[in-house]
């Protein structure tokens, strides 16, 4: 899918448009994506600040979307968990960002190229707009090589040895 469609689409999704959470950017390799969320009479809570379930819905899609993304079709990747710490009320506009490097690529495909699972954990920062942490998410996923793929890999080896040894 073009990034800029799911930059898009994924602003109009309801959990995130009703959060009143807006993706910032979403680069066109998707290593990297902003989002925001501003103040808003529905999405306080209580005592007037953001509310702690947009908090964490403003990070729950984007690694998954991102990873799956970028590695293909060839890999099921899912969110397995996710555990936010509250640190300070936020009281103003806040962002997340995300990051997929290549080196995180590189890990995840040596780590599932025998078909095991693998669930890496990413750290989000919540911050506010003067910097300051607002929320810690860590979320885990769960990412696995398709196991056809796996098999095919594996009949290639196969035959590319028999080939040498002929």
């Amino acid at each position: 899918m073009k990034a800029a469609f799911l930059k898009w689409g994924i602003s109009l999704w309801p959990p995130l448009l009703g959060a009143g959470v807006k993706v910032e950017e979403l680069t066109k390799d998707y290593s990297y994506t902003r989002v925001r969320m501003k103040l808003r009479w529905y999405n306080r809570n209580y005592v007037g600040v953001h509310y702690g379930g947009s908090l964490y819905s403003m990070t729950d899609p984007f690694y998954m979307l991102m990873l799956s993304e970028s590695l293909g079709r060839d890999y099921v990747v899912w969110d397995k968990a996710a555990h936010i710490d509250y640190i300070k009320p936020g009281r103003s506009t806040v962002r997340a960002e995300f990051r997929v490097t290549q080196e995180m690529l590189d890990d995840i495909r040596q780590k599932t190229a025998s078909g095991e699972k693998y669930l890496p954990e990413f750290e989000v920062q919540i911050l506010d707009e003067s910097g300051e942490l607002v929320a810690r998410v860590m979320r885990t996923l769960y990412i696995r090589r398709k196991r056809q793929k796996v098999l095919e890999i594996s009949k290639n080896d196969v035959k590319a040895t028999d080939q040498a040894g002929a």
